[in-house]
């Protein structure tokens, strides 16, 4: 029987109504909910309809005669996708069509007839995709890529080179792109944390090939088919205040939450926003312009005999040394291109090693364990000023999740800090958010914006469940989420598991967290303090005890979402929810790694790892 003889008249009239009414970019998204509803269904699981977006969609007029370019994006904190809308957004105002499609919504089917495509993404951790890309990613480098000869493309990745494989997504991409026989039509931008120094010249070569390609199609094509728009997503406005022109946030709290014989010092902090206009919401994180701490300063600038009063002047902008030193430039997270400049002034096999191809243990190791003053004093080298500023990277603010709920809270925001100091060879370091904001008293303030994280929602529907699992300071977003909920009211439950070495000395907001149980906020609580008994216990440990009921929460529509470190946790707990669905629900292992791969596509599976 033919597919639609199987759709009442009504349901005909419907779907003709609604693909008539819908653009381009709807349409596909259309395409990849009712595929994954049929598949959902297929699995006897309850079909979620998802609330509309928090960006709303300019509508699109009549399709130009060429196909129009394709702008995909991959994010994990939303940086990569702030940066794919700007850039389309540009080529809105300048009547140039493109289509703008987060990783997950792309529809790979497609791929083959693509004429211009532009990716623009992240890469996490070790080497990883970003969450919403993994499929994506998957599809590219497997063998049901299509050969694309007739492809032009550009890439730009955003990373963090105090890792080792700094944008290595992005740079895999663009390598398999032209291994399947696509054209390269701009070198690869790799932007560090610093992200217009790369991103805006790569945006406008892309925009300037863009702008020739569409000029050359409408010189050819006749003026009906010269009008078009862009459809991209609008982003709703925002306060003043922005990671360019930061708040300054009163301190009106500061206060350690960990025990005395704890081996970890984590401050709670309490901030006023009021008079700023900043709004958040739970998931949320708040970024802090931080300075570096003095001592640290004098150490780098003695050890290398420079004045801290020479003025040094890099892209038009002076300051003395000390200053670009203490505000401007990162001390304590070290990099590979810093090291490639040191190995240029210093000899040494390890560092020789280091830097080059098959130096990447080296090169780990290094990045781990040693700040720049340790190479400085490891590897000695003569430096001038200007070539040290030169070499650092900009200094970038640090991102922490909110730990409250601006619904409880109002003008507030709080935060849960681990303070980063530790001795290297017999000297003090220090991690330089951290250390600054302990340095401050209450009634100081610190420079502060909000960074939105869209992909770490609480569901709209306030009556479904939700687990929450996060260990250490990755709790923090979990507090601003059970104060939200039950500030929402509804009939949805909250499940946290947590995690830390000890429960006497590491338990954070102990006491919070019983009292929620006893108002009913919070429906149970797993605890893993992995040090308390002889053989280690952690979150993933609790998941796997409780399998039967974890499973039966996420086959009844849970959300989850996890929160903490991406090197060993996030993996971990990952792991162990394929596990529990082959356990609980029989899935083999690539049906079960499909399943969370389908749960973070509805977005009820969500991360904040770092």
């Amino acid at each position: 029987m033919h597919a639609l003889s199987r759709l009442s008249e009504t349901n005909r009239t419907a779907i003709a109504q609604i693909t008539e009414e819908l653009d381009p970019l709807s349409l596909n998204w259309l395409s990849g909910y009712l595929a994954g509803v049929a598949q959902i269904r297929h699995n006897g699981l309850p079909v979620q309809v998802p609330a509309a977006p928090e960006l709303s969609l300019v509508p699109a007029a009549a399709a130009p005669a060429q196909r129009p370019a394709t702008i995909v994006f991959g994010s994990q904190t939303g940086n990569a996708q702030r940066v794919a809308e700007a850039f389309a957004q540009r080529c809105e105002a300048a009547g140039i069509a493109v289509r703008l499609l987060r990783a997950d919504r792309y529809p790979t089917r497609e791929l083959k007839e693509e004429r211009l495509l532009y990716v623009i993404i992240s890469t996490q951790g070790e080497g990883d995709p970003p969450d919403d890309s993994i499929g994506f990613f998957e599809f590219l480098s497997g063998a049901r890529a299509p050969k694309l000869p007739g492809l032009k493309f550009g890439v730009l990745g955003l990373g963090d080179s105090s890792y080792p494989l700094f944008c290595g997504i992005a740079e895999k991409i663009d390598q398999r792109l032209v291994a399947l026989g696509a054209e390269r039509i701009l070198d690869t931008g790799l932007a560090d944390l610093d992200i217009d120094t790369v991103a805006a010249p790569w945006q406008d070569k892309a925009f300037a090939f863009l702008e020739t390609d569409h000029q050359a199609h409408a010189a050819a094509d006749s003026p009906a088919a010269q009008s078009s728009n862009v459809t991209v997503l609008e982003t709703p406005a925002r306060s003043s205040y922005t990671r360019d022109n930061p708040f300054q946030a009163t301190i009106l709290q500061s206060q350690s939450i960990t025990g005395r014989d704890s081996t970890r010092t984590i401050y709670h902090y309490e901030l006023s926003l009021e008079g700023s206009g900043l709004q958040y919401q739970p998931g949320d994180a708040l970024g802090v312009w931080p300075t570096q701490n003095a001592k640290l300063v004098e150490a780098v600038i003695q050890t290398l005999k420079l004045d801290p009063t020479e003025t040094v002047t890099i892209q038009g902008t002076s300051h003395t040394l000390q200053a670009w030193l203490s505000h401007y430039r990162e001390l304590t997270q070290l990099t590979k291109p810093f090291l490639v400049e040191l190995a240029k002034r210093n000899s040494d096999t390890v560092l020789q090693t280091a830097v080059g191809p098959d130096g990447l243990n080296t090169l780990q190791a290094l990045l781990k364990t040693h700040q720049v003053l340790d190479v400085l004093e490891r590897f000695p080298a003569t430096w001038s000023a200007a070539e040290l500023v030169q070499a650092l990277r900009p200094l970038a603010p640090r991102m922490y999740s909110i730990a409250s709920s601006q619904s409880e809270v109002d003008e507030e925001v709080h935060l849960t800090v681990a303070n980063v100091h530790y001795q290297f060879n017999g000297q003090d370091r220090w991690g330089v958010a951290s250390d600054y904001l302990a340095s401050r008293s209450e009634g100081d303030t610190v420079p502060v914006f909000i960074d939105p994280n869209t992909r770490f929602r609480l569901p709209e529907d306030n009556d479904r469940d939700v687990i929450m699992i996060g260990p250490g300071t990755g709790v923090a977003p979990f507090r601003a989420f059970v104060q939200e909920r039950g500030i929402q009211g509804g009939k949805g439950r909250n499940w946290l598991f947590f995690g830390n070495p000890h429960f006497h000395s590491d338990f954070l907001y102990q006491t919070e967290w019983q009292r929620a149980l006893q108002d009913g906020q919070l429906q149970h609580l797993d605890l893993a303090f992995s040090r308390d008994q002889e053989n280690k216990i952690y979150v993933q440990h609790r998941l796997l005890e409780k399998a039967a009921e974890v499973y039966a929460w996420i086959q009844g529509g849970a959300h989850i979402y996890v929160c903490g470190d991406a090197t060993q946790m996030a993996k971990d707990v990952h792991q162990t929810l394929q596990k529990i669905a082959q356990q609980e629900g029989g899935l083999d292992a690539d049906q079960a790694r499909s399943w969370l791969e389908e749960l973070s596509a509805q977005g009820r599976y969500a991360r904040d790892v770092y």
